[in-house]
């Protein structure tokens, strides 16, 4: 991933070695540190979308929350368009303009005191993409019609409590549009809505991304989803990506033994129904996989040893993402040839 960003070429944002620590707490009066993202690396590229998967807990709204810059990174670098981004005044400003994020909760993220036509009139103001009252009017007008909120001008004069929770989300949608985006930042977008609804708003945002061009990261915990509207999918645990790749290699033939229990507990309507049996030499592996991590400071090592089936005493030690394919890595022993060292 070396690619140069550049709107109409390979990479729209590039990502390198992002960090981000939280203080959690004091001990003995120094500061409890939580690395909540490690050394995160990838590019969002035009027209395409780039699924971040994992658990709660692992990362992705923090890496979604930095590159909105919610919060600061505490280090590594973002470039947009190929220079690095600014973080205060109109560099900031217009950052933002470009890279834009829909929140999982559109009650949550809607102000229950404003209309609809004030939540999409304030970022045409703000970034200045009308030059009048009446392009104003327009504007709002066509950004409902293109989220399929109709009649437009009823929409626009209601308030988020009178809308169903997949109206809302459209009307969030077409907020993250207004200022004419390159990036789409979609966190776990439709895991607060009805399943029923849930594909309607999925094929929005894939239909939305192929008319502007739009860079998309995909925040969600849905392996299916994530191979069906992705191209490349990224696995995170515990603030690290262990597998990234292109979306059908690593959710049909995943790597990772991390993505792999990810893929065994989707739901697949093709697979029989049946009960998950425990290997039968549980306990034995529970007991082999503590002794070959005692003594290790949490986290020197593979952060997924404790759980993993196919801990090695190589795994007290923390792996490197290796190439385990075509443009397919994972960060494990079991593709190192280092471990059989």
């Amino acid at each position: 991933m070396t690619e140069v960003a550049s709107r109409n070429g390979i990479a729209t944002l590039e990502v390198r070695d992002l960090v981000r620590d939280f203080v959690v707490g004091r001990e003995r009066g120094r500061r409890q540190i939580l690395r909540a993202v490690d050394g995160v690396s990838f590019d969002l590229v035009a027209g395409q979308t780039l699924a971040l998967v994992g658990e709660s807990g692992s990362g992705k709204s923090t890496v979604a929350s930095v590159l909105a810059q919610l919060i600061r990174p505490t280090s590594g670098t973002i470039r947009l368009g190929g220079k690095l981004i600014g973080t205060r005044g109109r560099a900031l400003r217009r950052y933002r303009e470009e890279v834009q994020i829909v929140f999982q909760d559109p009650f949550a993220s809607l102000n229950p005191f404003h209309t609809v036509d004030h939540h999409l009139r304030r970022p045409l103001r703000i970034h200045h993409r009308a030059g009048s009252k009446s392009e104003e009017d327009e504007q709002v007008l066509q950004l409902l019609e293109r989220v399929n909120l109709f009649p437009v001008k009823r929409v626009a004069g209601k308030h988020p409590h009178e809308l169903s929770g997949g109206q809302r989300q459209r009307v969030a949608i077409a907020r993250a549009l207004a200022p004419r985006p390159s990036v789409l930042l979609a966190d776990e977008p439709v895991s607060m809505l009805d399943v029923s609804i849930r594909l309607e708003i999925l094929n929005l945002i894939d239909q939305l991304k192929t008319e502007d061009n739009l860079a998309v990261l995909y925040i969600t915990h849905d392996l299916a989803t994530a191979r069906h509207f992705s191209s490349r999918v990224i696995v995170m645990y515990r603030g690290e990506v262990v597998e990234s790749g292109p979306a059908d290699e690593v959710i049909l033939a995943p790597k990772h033994p991390y993505t792999q229990l990810l893929a065994s507990a989707a739901p697949d309507p093709r697979r029989p129904e049946r009960r998950t049996q425990l290997p039968e030499r549980t306990t034995q592996l529970l007991e082999r996989r503590t002794q070959l991590l005692e003594g290790t400071t949490r986290g020197e090592g593979c952060r997924f040893a404790e759980r993993c089936p196919s801990a090695m005493p190589v795994c007290a030690t923390r792996p490197s993402l290796v190439d385990v394919g075509t443009a397919h890595q994972a960060r494990c022993w079991l593709y190192d040839g280092a471990a059989g060292e």
